[in-house]
């Protein structure tokens, strides 16, 4: 005999115990006496009824907490990845062309292109500057904040340390200075030369190779190359150049300006610190020359936005990209080609790697790449922590202080500073981060292990924002290599005890599964850890796949997620996944997917039997119309909802039918009802105060719950006179509405 026939055999005045129906002793016992405890999650084997559904009660306080922290960190994740999705809308960006000749660059600032071999390096020789070598340097050159002022320090003590970060048009700048300072001096016919071995000069018994002349000495990168030229060595240099009626610009980077640096005013030479030109003015002086009609000007500026010019020069504001462009628009050739292709990060982010291989620079990219838009302080800590991994053990701390070689060493970041909040580290170009992740993964196969121990570190990490990020970039790099992908971290992390690294893994499927190339491996993935076994690592396989439905993955594939929750579900008498797929149909809910789900859960409960899938299912039901909604901070809501109310009673209207339905179905039979009061008197009493209109909305629910056949009518209205005259707790939503059954 089934619930509803076994209530129509007994008298309609109910127990003579308590006056109530006979099915509604059960769910009065709202207030038991010890708090119920979850089932062992780490014991094999099926999980019974009354252990899940002690382990659902708990889980809507016990972890309430936890939950609340991984859908605000979803939040994140989703914004994030949503953004990687639309920056990168229309932009090559594969496997970066990974394994393509290597690319180098060499120290400064060469607008007509490349130098020819020379003479071998180690003999102390130069070579002199052609004139089309120099007109291309002087004829259009855009001089640079600080430029007059260093060329009286040149004239006046003969060296000049130029520095700058690369890009910033070094040589340009050093041979400008060079000519005119000669021609002041009146030794123009000298001529410049550079000296084809950098390091040269260093030697303490270094001469000019010729009187009256330029010369140009453009220091190796790095310390070793700027470590000779100290205090010291430069003075008597200087000293050596004035009594030779010669001049000297040697131009470095940060190593150099570090080695040069002395008291101000005291060293013997002149020092010039280069800021970058602006690349939007070295290009129009390309195109338009020198005082460009102000149309003219209009004009390029004009075509240089519509192209997308200028804001691949913002990104990329070294002045040899500004020089390639000019090029391209003199010589009427495809500018929109060109800019995508400096746009396009694959080359920009092969020939930084190849340039720098020391720990240092590599952490702080790839920490930046994982946490862009985080705290300066916060990017920092964690690439500390991945220096740690990757360079040999020290006996102290190192020594690392990013902020003194980012404008050298890390050009494609800037540092924002506001006025209401910490320095955040991004990079020019959106499509950056997500370059450097990837090139990294797939080339540094010797650092491999340490970046993953390190990603999988900062999945635990306090700050949610920094675990989302971390996520996220564990979904990147499952773009790269899929399958590898899954094998070597994704399963391990979705099967783990520790609840950061499923969450992660739920995060990062999400991720990898937006792109429409591996959205259906994710979502067979998903759909093989959801049929999985009973024992524990398998349960929480399955729990993972039901996270991961509650993800931008579930919103833009609602079908295909609410197929994966019912493979989850669906276990015969198993009932250990029930909590995992009743938390995943509240974060579909919150994803706006409400309908989706309803839907769904009316199929599963179609029978209205006791079969152990109907009773799953309307536990979940019961589970999701309880939890109450959080607006997650800081980041756009994906549905419209009033923090403390339920989802589905804030928007009861637009899924009435659904919810009187599926309602009807769970107040009917037990185990079920057991949490459905319960959860109707809270609907009741707790969240339609905070809710306009909310009442109305449950008297519309319990009207039509009402009027459908059986003990409908006769059970509600028993429980809402209970509650309205509760000496202890009386209802006066309760009262109200037991006028409307």
């Amino acid at each position: 005999m089934d619930e509803e026939a076994a209530a129509e055999s007994r008298p309609a005045g109910g127990s003579a115990a308590d006056g109530a129906p006979a099915d509604a002793a059960p769910a009065a016992r709202e207030a038991p006496e010890a708090a119920p405890r979850p089932f062992d999650e780490e014991r094999d084997g099926p999980v019974s009824e009354e252990e899940a559904l002690r382990s659902l009660a708990a889980g809507a306080g016990a972890d309430a907490a936890e939950r609340s922290e991984a859908r605000r960190a979803s939040a994140i994740a989703d914004l994030i990845a949503a953004r990687l999705g639309d920056d990168a809308a229309g932009t090559r960006i594969g496997t970066l062309a990974l394994f393509n000749d290597s690319v180098s660059f060499g120290g400064g600032f060469h607008p007509g292109g490349g130098r020819g071999p020379g003479p071998a390096r180690g003999t102390g020789a130069s070579v002199a500057l052609d004139a089309t070598e120099l007109a291309d340097h002087t004829a259009l050159f855009v001089q640079p904040e600080g430029y007059d002022t260093a060329l009286d320090e040149l004239c006046e003590q003969a060296l000049l340390v130029l520095t700058g970060p690369p890009g910033s048009g070094r040589a340009a700048t050093a041979v400008n200075l060079l000519s005119e300072s000669m021609a002041l001096g009146g030794s123009g016919g000298g001529g410049c030369h550079r000296l084809l071995d950098p390091a040269v000069p260093a030697d303490p018994g270094w001469e000019p190779p010729a009187k009256d002349r330029g010369y140009l000495v453009e220091v190796d990168e790095g310390p070793s190359g700027a470590g000779p030229f100290g205090v010291r060595r430069l003075t008597s240099l200087a000293a050596t150049l004035r009594a030779s009626g010669c001049r000297l610009v040697l131009t470095g980077g940060h190593d150099l300006a570090r080695a040069a640096a002395g008291e101000a005013g005291a060293a013997p030479y002149a020092r010039f610190a280069l800021a970058p030109p602006d690349p939007l003015a070295v290009l129009e002086r390309r195109v338009l020359g020198h005082g460009p009609d102000l149309r003219a000007r209009s004009r390029l500026r004009a075509l240089l936005d519509t192209c997308g010019a200028t804001r691949a020069l913002r990104e990329q504001p070294a002045a040899r990209h500004a020089v390639r462009l000019a090029s391209v628009i003199t010589a009427d050739g495809d500018l929109a080609a060109a800019v995508a292709a400096l746009r396009d990060p694959s080359e920009q982010v092969r020939g930084w790697f190849q340039q720098h291989r020391a720990p240092a620079p590599v952490a702080f990219a790839l920490a930046a790449a994982v946490l862009e838009g985080s705290g300066y302080l916060t990017v920092a800590e964690a690439a500390v922590a991945l220096h740690t991994a990757l360079a040999p053990p020290e006996p102290a701390p190192a020594d690392l202080r990013f902020t003194d070689r980012l404008g050298h060493e890390q050009q494609w970041l800037k540092v924002d500073t506001a006025a209401d909040g910490p320095p955040r580290v991004r990079f020019r170009s959106p499509l950056l981060g997500r370059a450097v992740l990837v090139h990294a993964w797939s080339t540094l196969d010797g650092r491999r292990d340490a970046v993953l121990d390190w990603l999988r570190r900062l999945l635990g990490h306090r700050d949610l924002e920094v675990r989302a990020r971390a996520s996220v970039a564990a979904g990147v790099l499952a773009w790269a290599d899929h399958h590898y992908a899954v094998h070597r971290f994704l399963t391990a992390w979705a099967g783990s005890t520790s609840w950061p690294q499923r969450q992660g893994a739920a995060t990062a499927l999400g991720v990898a599964g937006s792109r429409p190339g591996s959205a259906d491996a994710v979502w067979e993935l998903l759909d093989s850890w959801a049929r999985g076994g009973s024992s524990a690592y398998e349960r929480r396989l399955a729990g993972t796949a039901a996270d991961a439905v509650g993800t931008l993955l579930g919103r833009t594939a609602p079908d295909r997620a609410v197929g994966v929750l019912r493979a989850a579900l669906d276990r015969g008498d198993d009932w250990g996944t029930l909590p995992y797929v009743a938390w995943g149909g509240v974060h579909l809910v919150h994803q706006g997917q409400a309908a989706s789900l309803l839907s769904a859960q009316l199929e599963w409960s179609a029978p209205q039997d006791h079969s152990p899938m109907v009773n799953k299912t309307l536990s979940a039901f019961v589970f999701a119309v309880s939890r109450p909604y959080e607006r997650p901070a800081g980041v756009a809501e994906t549905v419209k909802g009033i923090p403390g109310v339920p989802v589905l009673l804030s928007r009861f209207s637009s899924y009435s039918e659904q919810l009187t339905e599926l309602w009807a179905r769970a107040l009917a039979r037990r185990p079920v009802q057991d949490a459905a009061l319960p959860a109707l008197r809270e609907w009741i009493d707790t969240f339609a105060p905070l809710c306009p209109g909310a009442l109305d909305h449950i008297a519309e629910l319990l009207r039509g719950v009402a009027r459908r056949p059986g003990k409908h009518r006769e059970r509600l209205r028993w429980w809402l006179e209970k509650w309205a005259d509760d000496p202890d707790r009386p209802s006066a939503g309760a009262a109200v509405l037991r006028h409307h059954v």
